[in-house]
């Protein structure tokens, strides 16, 4: 008896996304899945203020592709190799070292912290946070100037001036993490020297820019409590190593700066022949698919979501919602059943704002405080035990070989 063939799909990224497509395409015995990423690690970019603050080391915000894939049965591989280029017409991912044939394609490479060109000194001196290596080398930084501080006590005391240059989601996490976590670490030591100074530069009239009116004031309230500097209406213009420049002509002084002020896809989608739009991101139709290959998805931060003209804000729930929905018109294409349209939204949103604290808006109800923090970690914990069940099997079926 003949075997039945094969369905050969390669993700392509490890995001949250393209994991979520690896795990329901395995469920399928006839799909081999190749998941190719230049990483060996998923890293989980909303834990990303916990690993900053202390809360989480990195084993805890990443997953090793290597075990995780390991963890399914037999039918999913990865490789850690940077994708250079896609062959459509022949259906071919290419490599530095390998070319990879497919029947059906995920691109799901994510997004990347974008540099304008156009602010001097940028790149050069501050500080992103979307990938896992600059996360850490910024945790260090800041833990060593956190030390230096205490180090001067009785001295000269110097104030820490921190600038985050972005107040959307990440900017408003990130800052009042840091402060809430620096006022804990002086009082609970009873460290003499405690002058700490957040400054959120945000360049529309409010933080936030789009979201609820609840969540905005609530964030922006607590922001206030944790003594953060809000400068509205303003942006960065320049930097040096040791001072910002603003829209304003305000010269503030700066130990680090953190710039969360927009992503940009990551750099195979500039590579690729494919539609985009202005910010460069990949055009997909109803089903998912990108513009002129029915064989070829996109998901995630990398490709530009609408539902009924409304742009929807590229999460880590829409991206899971996204690679779904993509699998199942994958598995219906091979089927020659009709594919399902996207009817994709946000289910909701939560918003760490420090140790304690969160604000959010989940179906449609708003909560506030110590138990929408607590609902935050539940929902981060059941992620995380999740993969970690698939590397925990994979780990074990490699040291039994």
């Amino acid at each position: 008896m003949q075997e039945d063939k094969k369905n050969r799909i390669i993700v392509i990224g490890g995001g949250y996304g393209g994991l979520r497509a690896v795990e329901k395409l395995a469920k399928h015995k006839n799909n081999t899945i190749t998941l190719l990423d230049k990483n060996a690690y998923h890293f989980m970019q909303t834990d990303v203020y916990e690993l900053i603050a202390n809360e989480k080391d990195f084993a805890q915000v990443s997953v090793d592709f290597f075990t995780y894939c390991s963890g399914f049965d037999r039918n999913v591989s990865f490789f850690k190799q940077e994708v250079s280029s896609i062959d459509f017409i022949n259906k071919r991912v290419i490599t530095a070292t390998q070319r990879f044939s497919y029947d059906y394609l995920i691109i799901a490479v994510g997004a990347r912290t974008k540099f304008l060109q156009s602010i001097e000194g940028l790149a050069e001196y501050a500080h992103g946070v979307k990938a896992l290596h600059r996360a850490m080398y910024f945790k260090q930084k800041f833990e060593m100037s956190l030390f230096k501080k205490v180090d001067e006590s009785g001295t000269v005391c110097r104030p820490l001036n921190i600038v985050v240059a972005g107040a959307g989601l990440s900017g408003v996490e990130i800052a009042a993490q840091m402060a809430s976590f620096a006022k804990e670490f002086y009082c609970r030591n009873n460290f003499l020297c405690r002058k700490l100074n957040i400054i959120l530069v945000s360049s529309s009239s409010r933080v936030l820019k789009g979201m609820d009116d609840y969540l905005v004031k609530k964030s922006q309230q607590r922001l206030l409590d944790l003594e953060i500097n809000i400068k509205n209406n303003t942006r960065v213009v320049s930097l040096t190593k040791n001072s910002v420049t603003l829209s304003d002509g305000e010269i503030v002084p700066m130990d680090f700066m953190i710039f969360a002020g927009g992503i940009e896809p990551n750099g195979l989608i500039y590579a690729l022949d494919l539609q985009k739009d202005e910010r460069d991101l990949l055009k997909i139709n109803k089903y998912l698919q990108v513009l002129g290959y029915e064989d070829v998805f996109a998901i995630g931060d990398c490709a530009t979501l609408y539902n009924q003209g409304r742009h929807i804000a590229p999460t880590a729930d829409v991206a899971e919602q996204m690679a779904a929905l993509c699998s199942e018109n994958i598995m219906n294409l091979m089927g020659n059943r009709e594919l399902k349209k996207h009817n994709i939204k946000s289910r909701g949103i939560l918003i760490a704002l420090g140790r304690g604290y969160a604000t959010g808006r989940i179906l449609g109800v708003n909560i506030s405080g110590y138990l929408a923090y607590c609902m935050k970690k539940v929902i981060e914990k059941l992620y995380f035990i999740q993969l970690d069940r698939h590397s925990k099997k994979g780990c074990s079926k490699i040291f039994k070989m």
